[in-house]
This record gives structure tokens, sequence and C-alpha cells, in this order.
């Protein structure tokens, strides 16, 4: 078997014996391809919930099992089971959405969803609140505008990122539809998702249904962005595998590769810890899917399988070492890479109000508090953008900042979507501050199972807390990264943030401060399980020091660390 047959055929795994692996392992080798008895369960209206085995393995179809915690504890008082609800989770390459599929969005958001959809840091759509008796029809509802959530959770290639903040709209679509195009190669060729979904026939079939993936998948998640420089918005050295273009008059040339980043950690084991990934050369863009089938195969088969806390790529890198990795990389390509292209990243956050894009067509960029779209007393954002959608003949792009571009306006529709914008409250929704611009939350409570504190529903009140501090130094329109997360997992991306908050208990966080402001450097732990109190007091003395001595056009986390301003908190 030659070594590019080997990258595909896993129709024989494993390389471990069954009894050396992690419980996850082993549910998903015998669970029939992800199909376990997942269609049976959804047929039992005993319980809003599913089995345990059948929840792991809805995630790789997109769908979390979750309960309302606000109700947990009174539930259980009554003897009732958790108010069980599901998180779906779309599948959509680049960020990239049609008017349509908007609409339909919209209409499945408000019949299943509780009236409000969340735009992700991953440049996708989550539904909250659906019943398991909802399930099948939303996602019928999306196979209607060719939407999907195939692998946007589970231990896969999850949904792959693309830059949204680009000016020159040729080079953005050439990116966009790379990047739908490894998308659409590497999710799971599983038939047992249409069988559960979309109601088909299962087929015989004499070759395995899974030939790269094999019956036990990746170790872990796998996640796969694009950026263009300038723009670092998607946080490049924190994706597994992270594509860097490098464009020239003719479009893209090529990539530089980065790989192993990931934020993840887990509370107490500090054996588990964020990373940034490390670029380790170019290709040319004609060698974009024989790269990226190579880097996943490495971590299909070299990954941790037996301690789940260290199954991440980044873990692998760091247990062989990045000149081993990199090596059985280039074996499995069939070929070395180039010496990695000069490139600079300066910016991360995302453009506001209107800009023309290249092509003599404007995109408005629309701030997003969290990503949440509802409607709220005075900003009708849900009503407002479906109004919009109505009438957009371009696209909506989904920024991995949670905020949104409504992308390609013809110059002459420019005026009807500003009426648009100011008729459902959302003309002002840019003026705020440089912090609040540049804030990002995960979900958190009362959701997320993971979730230890408030991160979507407190960030927001916390801000304008700190929004005085920063008046009060003349810094309200200073662009500072902000992010927090309910947990240290670490989906709002916050270790690479120059202020980060990761939940410890109710109302209690860990601070770090010193991120790069272009995603480049991980921040440090100056104060762990504090309150409200001392957030605002250790933050208040660090901008205020910042105020007055900040060097011409440094950024706070760069003054951070050049002056040694805050103080690591012990180990």
């Amino acid at each position: 078997m030659n070594i590019q047959t080997a990258i595909i055929d896993r129709s024989k795994d494993l390389s471990q014996p069954l009894d050396k692996l992690g419980p996850d392992e082993r549910l998903k080798h015998d669970s029939d391809q992800l199909r376990g008895t997942i269609a049976l369960g959804l047929l039992d209206r005993l319980s809003g919930g599913v089995r345990f085995e059948d929840n792991k393995l809805m995630k790789f179809h997109g769908i979390y099992q979750q309960d309302d915690r606000d109700l947990r504890d009174e539930r259980r008082r009554q003897k009732l089971e958790p108010a069980f609800t599901f998180m779906i989770r779309v599948r959509l390459p680049g960020g990239v959405c049609t008017p349509e599929q908007w609409l339909k969005l919209d209409a499945l958001a408000r019949a299943h969803g509780g009236n409000t959809l969340r735009l992700t840091t991953r440049q996708t759509f989550q539904f909250h609140w659906v019943l398991k008796e909802d399930i099948r029809p939303t996602i019928q509802g999306l196979h209607e505008v060719l939407l999907d959530t195939i692998a946007a959770c589970g231990d896969d290639a999850r949904g792959v990122m693309s830059t949204a903040n680009v000016s020159d709209s040729a080079l953005h679509a050439e990116v966009a539809a790379l990047s739908k195009q490894v998308s659409d190669h590497v999710i799971p060729k599983t038939r047992g998702y249409h069988e559960i979904w979309y109601g088909e026939e299962r087929v015989a079939a004499s070759e395995p249904e899974e030939p790269f993936y094999g019956r036990t998948y990746m170790p872990r998640k796998f996640k796969i962005g694009f950026v263009v420089p300038p723009s670092n918005d998607i946080d490049v050295y924190t994706q597994d595998l992270g594509f860097i273009a490098i464009s020239g008059p003719n479009g893209i040339h090529g990539f530089n590769v980065a790989i192993g980043g990931g934020m993840g950690r887990t509370d107490n084991q500090p054996n588990t810890y964020p990373r940034l990934g490390d670029v380790i050369g170019f290709i040319p863009k004609d060698r974009l899917v024989a790269t990226t089938d190579a880097v996943m195969s490495v971590q299909r088969d070299y990954g941790n399988r037996a301690d789940r806390a260290r199954a991440r790529f980044k873990y692998t890198i760091d247990d062989k070492g990045l000149n081993f990795i990199r090596s059985e990389i280039e074996t499995r390509m069939g070929f070395a890479f180039e010496a990695a292209r000069p490139f600079s990243l300066t910016s991360n956050g995302d453009r506001f109000g209107w800009s023309e894009n290249g092509a003599g067509r404007f995109n408005y960029g629309l701030f997003i508090q969290n990503g949440r779209v509802s409607n709220l007393a005075g900003r009708a954002t849900m009503d407002g953008l479906r109004a919009i959608a109505r009438i957009h003949k371009g696209a909506f792009r989904l920024t991995p900042n949670q905020s949104l571009v409504i992308a390609d306006v013809e110059p002459e529709a420019r005026s009807e979507i500003d009426a648009l914008l100011a008729e459902h409250g959302l003309g002002d929704s840019n003026r705020t501050s440089g912090l609040r611009l540049n804030s990002i939350a995960c979900v958190a409570l009362p959701t997320c199972g993971l979730a230890m504190a408030e991160a979507e529903r407190y960030l927001p009140d916390l801000i304008t807390r700190i929004e005085a501090i920063l008046e009060a130094n003349g810094l309200l329109d200073e662009p500072i990264t902000i992010r927090m997360s309910g947990c240290p997992n670490g989906c709002s991306r916050p270790y690479v943030a120059e202020i980060a908050l990761t939940g410890r208990a109710p109302g209690k966080y860990n601070l770090y401060v010193g991120g790069g402001f272009h995603g480049e450097r991980l921040n440090t732990l100056i104060r762990e399980n504090i309150g409200e109190v001392a957030i605002l007091d250790t933050l208040g003395d660090l901008l205020g020091r910042y105020a007055r001595e900040r060097e011409t056009d440094e950024r706070f986390g760069d003054f951070v660390m050049r002056s040694r301003a805050a103080t690591p908190a012990a180990a």
C-alpha cells in the first residue's frame, strides 16, 4: 500500500487494541458509523432527552443535548427530569450565507429555536432551545436551502473558517471557495446522517463508509481555518491547521501552513494548556487538499486515544516533537514544504459601517453583541435582518468575532439598507466603545453543560462598568480585545485576548492580560478566582497606567508585556 492510499484507507483500523482505548473511542468504534440508537431514541416521548451514548454520537451530527440550568435545581426538587432541549449547529464553510438561507434560518429559529439565532466564533449559526421532536424538522428545513449540520461538532474536522475581513472581493471569493472545497472534502461520509434526519433508506455497499476516518474518526475535534493577511480575524494560530494566504496580482499563489494551535484547557489539569500554532512552511494552492489529508492523517494515527484530555493535535505535536510531525506530514504528502513566505498580520478585529469591497460594491459591517440575534426593546435585530434579507441581492458573511457583514451591496441599494437598519433600531449599533466592538463571549449559562460561570449574559454589563474606567482615562475609543468564557475550555478564544476572563464558579473568574492584539501572543494569568470588584480594581490600575505610560500607538497587551505592569499569578 503506498502512502497516499494509507492516508485514505482506514477501513481496517484500529492501530491500538480496544481495551487500551478510552470509552469514547470504544463508543465510536461500536456505533455503526455514528448511527447508534439515535433514530430509535427520537421516538421515545417519555423523556425530553436521549440516551447518554446517543448524546455523544449526536455531536457528530451537529447536535448537543442541553438543559436549562436556571431550572435544574427546582426540577430536581420536584423530582422531574432536567428541562432538556438541544443546540443545533449549522455547517457553514467560510461563514458565507445567502439571503434565501438567512430567511430559512430565521423561520426555523422562530418556529423551533426560541425566537433567537446565535452567531458563533467559528462563523456559523446555532439554534438553542430546540425540543427533541423539533430536531428532525429543523434539520430537514436546513436541507431545503442546501445547509446541514454534519461535523459541526464531534471528533472530526469542524466547520472550516475563512477570513471575513477583506477589501478585495475577488481574493475573498477565491479563499472562501477554497475553504468550502476543503470543508466538503473533510466531512464524514457516513450515510447515517441522511438515514436518521432525511429518512433515506440504508443501502448496502462493499466499500467502507469512512475510508479516511475509519470507525473511530479523529481522536478529538480538528479545526481548520484560512486567513488573508493583513487581517487575522480567524485567529489563525489557534487552529489545529491554519492556512495563511500568500497572494499576488493574479490571486492566491499558495499558503503558509501553521499547525498545532488550540485554546482548550481542563480545569485543575496542568498538563492541558492553550497553544499557538507553528508555521512549518509554504505549499502551492494546488496541493491544498493533499496537505490537509496528510496533516489530518498524522493526527488521526498518532493522536492520544487513551487520555481524551490530551487528545488534541497540539499535544501530539508536543509529545512527538515538531520536527517529527513535520517530517511525517511531508512523507505522507509526497513532497517537502517550501520555506515559509513573508507575511504580516496587523489586525484581528472587524470593520464596521460601510466600506467599498474593490468590485464597485459595498459591505456593511454590523456589530452584534456576543452574536445574539434577537428582538429587544428598541433594537429588533432579528426583524431587521429578516427585512434586509428580503431585499438583499448579495450575501451575508458571519465574522469570527460574532458580528455580521451585509456583503456585496450595489451602490443604489445602500440607502434602502440604511433605512431598514434605522427602522429597527440598528443604525447606531456600531457607535460604542473600542472595547465593546472587540469583545467576544461564549454562550455559557444557562444552556452549556460545561459552564462554571456566566459569559454572554454577563459580559455586556461588565463592559459597561469597564467603560467608565476607560472614559475616565481617555481610552473609550481605544481598540482593546476582551473575551469571556464560562469555563476554561476557551470557546471564545480567550487566551490570545488582551483581557480575558474564564469562569471558575458563579461570579468568579480567572483574569488574564497581555495577549497580542493581532492574535500572535498568548496572555498571562494574573488573578485567580476573583469577583467583579477585584476584576474592576485590577483593570482600573492597569488601564490607568496604560493611559499614562504607553508609547505612541502601543497596544494595551503590548504595554502590559513591555512594562511588566501585571504580575503573573503564582502557579
